[in-house]
């Protein structure tokens, strides 16, 4: 779609959902908040509980990948999450050199507080995305 050909509709639709993914995301940090996680833990938690496979957990490795973040970052906001008690390590019985985290009792609660506290806004989010044309661009 070369930019001289924009269509209105287009247009109010793709701001419409950039506008509900900013609520989305803007109301994801205060329920984080106040279920005691930052937006970094709760994405952090988010993304290990939802492991693809289904397992519950992950590899620093793998959350850099679904975070789009470095390694290095990844592992330092690990490391927080278990110094404060919301994640753990758990060796592989099968490799030596990997390292799972799972959740904690305290990282099921909080996640969980923060999860159920957005469901409003998961409809809404994909209300949104249901209005989108095949077409449309972000």
């Amino acid at each position: 779609m070369a930019s001289g050909n924009l269509s209105v509709e287009d247009v109010v639709t793709v701001a419409e959902f950039r506008s509900a993914l900013r609520k989305f995301l803007r109301r994801s940090e205060l329920v984080a908040d106040s279920c005691g996680l930052t937006p970094q833990r709760y994405l952090l938690l988010l993304m290990i509980k939802g492991a693809p496979d289904g397992s519950g957990r992950s590899t620093v490795t793998e959350l850099s990948d679904r975070l789009q973040l470095a390694q290095s970052t990844v592992t330092e906001l690990v490391a927080r999450s278990v110094d404060a008690g919301l994640v753990e390590r758990e060796g592989s019985t099968s490799d030596g050199r990997v390292t799972y985290l799972r959740l904690t009792p305290e990282g099921e609660r909080r996640l969980s507080c923060s999860f159920t506290g957005l469901q409003a806004e998961r409809d809404a989010l994909q209300d949104a995305v249901g209005a989108l044309r095949p077409n449309a661009y972000f």
